[in-house]
């Protein structure tokens, strides 16, 4: 690939000259950090585009001036992939002014949506017109449409939903050359070629940026119901899981594993949450059903804690009885990654392994560290999907700095033992910068060169987000 040159001076008032007044400024620290406050990074310059004419402009100067071009959606991204720490300082692009709806169809169940629009807002305007956009998760109070999709975002709701990509009919996305990919159509079947709006959700942002989505509505779930259940292991848990999918089929919604540990870092150092067990479990099951009008979610939850607990895999349980109950019961889970950051990880792991081998990963992955010595973990998540967040911390009063010369270390057992199980080292959290290296060591080699040619393809110059997925040439 081509040297890249920084967005200097120079640069920058050549921009200024062809974008309206205001799209420019210098980079606020808050677009050169990431939320672990690991990475800090670096910039040029600042531009808040106002429509997708405005990002065609930006991005065909940076083509022409081989300047990188860095995107930025709510900086709530965990691989460091929205901040560049190293290379020609690039230019910063947030979409945050790009908020407008372009269009809501209810009977068409889709939702037209500029890139900067956060998410609790898109479920804001899917709930007003009755339907729902399921994506859920813990930062959407801040995550914007563009950053979700070009990573391809989880969450709570994949078990039943899919991925950001799931819920995606077409999007409208500006090239690295400046041209507009017009795909905003909403169909739900289009074979005219290539799906290229599969190929730039999950790119985060390497091979161009994402201006608007055609977002995919469903029906609101009319009954809804949320229970807490005891199990004595993970074992018991998947076993429950399996019972929970044979009694309720697709009105299971989300099935998260929580762990003691967790339940202790929410006592140690908060959030407050109210906990409803006395003694804390050593696992538990959240578990979400949302079912049609006439069938009590909360009937199935007791008809399924019944079943399993003759079969004996549960010990205890709680079924929501309100709305404000249910919403008790997801504050714990939804705790727990604040929790862990104020607790402070050796080294966070964010993991996919088949189903049927979470036990014995579980299992193993304790065993690879125990000779660090009294090393805490806490592996909580999504164990309907297999996407566990498994996260090392030091052991009780020692502090996270006087562990960090074995972070690479702890990363790679876990890694390893991942990929050898046939799991991926990258869930839902993406790749990143952080990344980048998990990828070359694990990764296929016939897709990295796939990747490679793709990247070439579209971006022989280069510019975009480089550093990010793959490794700047």
């Amino acid at each position: 690939m081509t040297q890249l040159n920084p967005a200097d001076s120079a640069f920058v008032a050549r921009l200024a000259a062809n974008l309206p007044e205001g799209v420019l400024s210098q980079a606020e620290l808050r677009y050169l950090s990431e939320p672990r406050g690991l990475y800090h990074g670096q910039a040029g310059a600042l531009a808040r585009p106002r429509s997708t004419d405005d990002v065609a402009t930006l991005i065909r100067h940076a083509a022409a001036a081989r300047v990188p071009v860095v995107p930025y959606g709510g900086g709530t991204g965990l691989v460091g992939g929205q901040v560049a720490w190293d290379g020609p300082a690039p230019l910063v692009i947030s979409l945050e002014r790009m908020t407008a709806t372009r269009g809501l169809d209810p009977l068409a169940g889709t939702l037209t949506v500029e890139a900067g629009t956060i998410l609790a807002d898109v479920q804001a305007r899917a709930e007003e017109a009755g339907k729902l956009f399921p994506l859920s998760l813990a930062s959407e109070g801040s995550a914007r449409i563009g950053g979700l999709l070009s990573t391809n975002a989880g969450g709570v709701n994949v078990l039943r939903y899919g991925n950001a990509r799931d819920l995606v009919l077409g999007i409208e996305a500006v090239l690295p050359t400046g041209e507009v990919l017009h795909g905003l159509k909403g169909l739900r079947k289009d074979n005219l070629g290539y799906d290229l709006r599969h190929l730039l959700i999950g790119a985060e942002g390497t091979l161009g940026i994402i201006t608007a989505a055609c977002l995919r509505l469903v029906p609101r779930p009319a009954e809804q119901a949320t229970a807490l259940i005891v199990v004595d292991s993970p074992a018991d848990a998947l076993r429950l899981l399996d019972l929970a999918r044979d009694l309720v089929g697709d009105g299971l919604s989300a099935f998260e594993l929580i762990a003691r540990a967790g339940l202790e870092f929410l006592d140690e150092v908060g959030p407050e949450v109210r906990q409803p067990f006395a003694d804390k479990p050593d696992w538990m099951c959240l578990i979400d059903l949302g079912l049609p009008k006439g069938q009590s979610a909360g009937e199935a939850l007791m008809t399924l804690f019944e079943a399993a607990a003759d079969s004996g895999l549960v010990q205890d349980g709680l079924i929501s009885r309100s709305e404000a109950q249910r919403q008790e019961f997801w504050a714990i889970r939804e705790s727990i990654p604040e929790a862990n950051k104020r607790v402070g990880a050796i080294s966070s792991h964010d993991i996919s392994v088949p189903i049927g081998a979470i036990p014995d990963f579980l299992a193993q992955g304790r065993q690879s560290v125990a000779h660090l010595g009294p090393v805490r973990i806490n592996a909580f998540g999504h164990l309907g999907d297999g996407n566990l967040h498994y996260n090392v911390f030091p052991p009780v009063g020692d502090a996270r700095e006087d562990w960090l010369d074995r972070r690479e270390e702890v990363k790679g057992l876990i890694h390893d033992l991942v990929h050898r199980m046939g799991g991926s080292v990258s869930a839902e959290h993406g790749v990143g910068r952080l990344k980048v290296g998990d990828l070359e060591r694990y990764g296929d080699l016939a897709s990295l060169a796939a990747m490679r040619a793709i990247k070439a393809a579209l971006d022989p110059v280069g510019i975009m987000n480089p550093g990010a997925v793959l490794r700047a040439e």
